[in-house]
C-alpha cells in the first residue's frame, strides 16, 4: 500500500486502498499476453495525466477540484505517495509539465506551478498564465499539452450542444496554441466541438486528436472522430457537419461537408473519446510501435434499449496518414446491466513501455503490461 499526503490547506488523510472496492481488474478483457494493475488506487475522479522527467506523475480532475502528484518513490511500479497540490480550481481537467512547471488548465485561465517537484509537501502559488478564456462550463474542461513546436496547446470547446458562437469569440470549437508565457496565442485548428485529447505523431511531429460528437441525434449518430492536423487553420466542420458527411439539420445549410477536412476515423457513437497516445515504448510487441490508444469514457444519453457504448480502451492503426483499423484493446469496464464500475479518461505511455490508464469514477490509476 501507499501513502496520501494531502496538501496543507486541507487537513486531511485519505486511507489507503480506499477506493479497491470499487475496482474489479477480473471483469476487464485485453488480448492474451497482456496484464493489467492498480498503479494507485486512492486518486478521486483522476483524468489527464502529464509526467515529468524526473517520473513525477501529475494527475488533474473535473469535478473534484483538485490537482494531484503522483510519486513512484522506489520505482517499482506501484505509487507510494499521492500528494495533493491544489484544491478548490475550476475544472481542473488539463496538465502539462515544461521546463520544471506544472501548468494546469481550469475553465477560464492556465496556472503555472514553478519548481514543483522540490515542493510536493508544500505548493507554491500559481502564476496566472493567462485568465481570458472563455467562462462557460459546458465544454470548458480543457485538456492541454505542449507541442513538438514548444507551444502550449488549449482547447477551446462549443458552449452547448450544438450552436455556432464564433461571432462572441473566434476561439470557441477551436484548439488554440500559445508560448509557454501566455503569447501570441492563436486559433490552431477550427470546427472542433470538444477535444480532450491528443498527441503528435512520433515520426512527422504532427497533430492528431480526438473529438466528442454531438448529442441527440440518435442512438447511432454521429459519432465521434478521430482527425489528423497536419497544419494550421483547417476546420473539421462544426457545427455545420459532422462524421465529415452528415449535414447539421438546424446548421448544415450554412455551409456544405465538402468544405470541410473529414475525419481520419469515425468511432463509436457517443463512446466519449477522450485521452489518446501515439505507442513509443517498447514493451508491447513490435506491431503496436505507432498506433494509437484511445480511453473511451462512455456514452451517457444512448436509450436503454441501444445500450451504452465506451467504456474501454480502444486502438488505431494507421499506414501512413490512413487509419486502416479500428478496434478494442481493453473492455470491462462497462457491466451487462448497462451501469459501469470505472470510466477510463486518459492514457500515458512510461518509459518502461507500460501503459497508464486514468479511471475518474474509481479513482484509480492502472498500468497494463505485456510479458508474452
Amino acid at each position: 500500500m501507499y501513502r496520501f499526503i494531502c496538501g496543507l490547506a486541507l487537513g486531511l488523510t485519505l486511507t489507503a486502498g480506499a477506493a479497491s472496492a470499487q475496482v474489479h481488474l477480473d471483469r476487464l478483457t485485453l488480448p492474451e499476453g497482456f496484464s493489467i494493475e492498480v498503479y494507485a488506487a486512492d486518486v478521486p475522479n483522476a483524468r489527464s495525466m502529464a509526467r515529468s522527467p524526473e517520473g513525477t506523475l501529475f494527475v488533474s480532475t473535473r469535478s473534484r477540484g483538485d490537482v494531484y502528484a503522483v510519486v513512484d518513490a522506489d520505482r517499482d511500479h506501484r505509487a507510494d505517495e499521492v500528494h495533493v497540490l491544489d484544491t478548490g480550481l475550476n475544472m481542473p481537467n488539463g496538465v502539462a509539465f515544461r521546463d520544471g512547471s506544472l501548468y494546469v488548465a481550469e475553465v477560464n485561465r492556465v496556472l503555472r506551478y514553478d519548481g514543483i517537484e522540490s515542493r510536493l509537501d508544500d505548493p507554491p502559488e500559481p502564476v496566472v498564465v493567462d485568465d481570458e478564456f472563455p467562462t462557460d462550463r459546458a465544454h470548458g474542461w480543457k485538456f492541454i499539452r505542449f507541442g513538438p513546436d514548444g507551444k502550449l496547446y488549449v482547447p477551446v470547446g462549443a458552449p452547448c450542444n450544438i450552436c455556432d458562437n464564433t461571432d462572441q469569440d473566434i476561439r470557441y470549437a477551436t484548439i488554440t496554441r500559445m508560448n509557454a508565457d501566455g503569447s501570441e496565442q492563436e486559433v490552431f485548428a477550427h470546427g472542433v466541438r470538444n477535444t480532450v485529447g491528443f498527441d503528435w505523431h512520433p515520426d512527422t511531429g504532427e497533430l492528431w486528436f480526438t473529438n466528442n460528437g454531438r448529442d441527440w441525434l440518435g442512438d447511432e449518430s454521429p459519432g465521434d472522430t478521430l482527425h489528423h492536423a497536419p497544419r494550421i487553420d483547417m476546420h473539421f466542420g462544426y457545427p455545420f457537419c459532422h462524421e465529415g458527411d452528415i449535414a447539421d439539420p438546424e446548421f448544415g445549410d450554412r455551409r456544405s461537408c465538402d468544405e470541410f477536412t473529414p475525419p481520419a476515423r469515425v468511432l463509436g457513437p457517443h463512446v466519449a473519446s477522450l485521452g489518446m497516445r501515439f505507442y513509443t515504448g517498447s514493451m508491447f510487441p513490435a506491431e503496436y510501435q505507432g498506433k494509437i490508444f484511445i480511453a473511451e469514457h462512455g456514452s451517457w444519453n444512448r436509450t436503454d434499449e441501444a445500450g451504452h457504448t465506451g467504456y474501454r480502451i480502444t486502438l488505431a492503426t494507421l499506414d501512413g496518414d490512413e487509419v486502416t483499423d479500428y478496434s478494442v484493446f481493453a473492455e470491462g469496464w462497462l457491466n451487462p446491466d448497462n451501469s459501469s464500475w470505472g470510466r477510463p479518461v486518459d492514457v500515458e505511455v512510461l518509459p518502461d513501455g507500460s501503459l497508464l490508464v486514468t479511471d475518474d469514477r474509481a479513482g484509480a490509476i492502472y498500468r497494463i503490461t505485456y510479458e508474452g
